[in-house]
């Protein structure tokens, strides 16, 4: 009787191969002398530029910080010299107002006019300290970068030629600065 007999390895498939595509393939250090991992110069590299990155944005935080403290500083400073200046005015400005308020009845015209000139000399003596030139030229050469020539006359000499004869409005300088030129009458040598 040859009946066969089953066998347990006849009764179960086989297992199926594992696929390929899900295991990746094991490197042969010896085939290509690469692997998976950066080479250590390379990370050096980048902690090298991550460091340097840091201390530009450092610095320029710095340096954005130092431009504002700067421009504040700057703000700072011209609102008290102008604070400095106004405070110098301000006794003038009192003596002003005394000469404003009087009774024009009980006061004569020479004691108004005293006044107004000392209130002048006292605001000259203050400007002029805080860096204020008056430019009136007369009998000096003609300046177009100072002066505003607003009529000529005649002169009398060749010598005249060219001069300023008559200030009509002063000119004002601050510290090198022209805040107005003086308007002024030339004279001219026809002969």
């Amino acid at each position: 009787m040859s009946r066969r007999h089953a066998r347990s390895e006849d009764l179960v498939p086989p297992p199926d191969p594992p696929a390929t595509e899900d295991i990746p393939p094991e490197p042969d250090p010896d085939a290509t002398g690469e692997t998976d991992a950066p080479p250590v110069d390379a990370l050096e590299q980048n902690r090298e530029a991550e460091v340097e990155r840091e201390k530009f944005l450092r610095l320029a935080a710095e340096f954005d910080n130092y431009r504002r403290r700067a421009t504040r500083e700057r703000a700072e400073a011209g609102t008290r010299a102008q604070a400095t200046l106004v405070g110098d005015l301000l006794e003038a400005l009192d003596d002003l107002a005394r000469f404003a308020h009087l009774d024009p009845d009980a006061t004569d015209a020479a004691t108004v006019v005293q006044g107004a000139e000392m209130v002048e000399r006292k605001l000259m003596k203050t400007l002029s300290a805080a860096g204020l030139e008056i430019v009136n030229p007369v009998n000096e050469p003609f300046d177009p970068e100072r002066q505003e020539a607003v009529a000529t006359e005649p002169a009398e000499e060749a010598g005249q030629d060219h001069t300023v004869s008559r200030v009509y409005q002063p000119g004002y300088v601050f510290r090198g600065q022209l805040l107005r030129p003086a308007r002024v009458v030339v004279r001219q040598w026809t002969g």
